[in-house]
Order: structure tokens, then sequence, then C-alpha cells
């Protein structure tokens, strides 16, 4: 089990926090400093089931800035989420062939069942 985690974001952090209160073992990848390769981020959003808009967060001024409106194919979002990390929602939760988004942190539930 792999956790993208940001330590500095309060639902990444609850969403580490769960996994350890269910005794669950995980990988911790910090992937602001450690970056996701082309093929990672494209097998996570595969792995979630989700179009790869999906994963954006788009609360995030760079959002706001650069790419609120604009028409932006799906295959696009991918090198704009390498390029700016910030944009991906976090925490996600991968095991095996499976992934959550840990928002709320039961969405990790549907990883242990």
């Amino acid at each position: 089990m792999i956790i993208y985690h940001n330590p500095r974001c309060t639902k990444s952090r609850e969403g580490l926090a769960y996994l350890e209160e269910k005794g669950q073992k995980a990988e911790v990848r910090e992937y602001l400093k450690e970056a996701f390769t082309k093929d990672e981020l494209a097998e996570v959003i595969q792995k979630l089931g989700i179009e790869p808009s999906a994963l954006l967060r788009k609360n995030e001024q760079i959002y706001k800035d650069q790419y609120k409106g604009k028409d932006i194919k799906e295959s696009q979002w991918i090198d704009i989420m390498l390029e700016h990390p910030r944009l991906i929602e976090r925490p996600i939760i991968v095991s095996d062939d499976k992934a959550v988004i840990g928002r709320p942190k039961e969405e990790i539930d549907k990883l242990l069942a």
C-alpha cells in the first residue's frame, strides 16, 4: 500500500493517521518531494477509475490563474499536474490494482474491505 502524501495538508495527515489507526502499514510518498513520473500518474488515475481532471484541486491559485475556463483535453491534464504537482488532490492511497482519494478519510475503507 502506498499513500501519496503532503505533510502540510490537514486532510493528507488525517488520511495517514487513519491508516495507522486501522493498523495498516503504508509506504509514504511525499509526491511534492519525490515527483510522479508520467506513467505512475497515469496508472494511479486508471486505478482511481476517474478522468485526469477529476484529480485536480480546483481551488489552488495556479488552477484559477492559468487553467480555469480553458479548453484543455483530459490527456493534457496529466502533463499539467506533473508540472504543478500541487494541483493533485490528496491523499491518494493505492493498494494493488485499486486506489482512492482519502477525502473524507473514510473513503480509505474501500481499500481495506
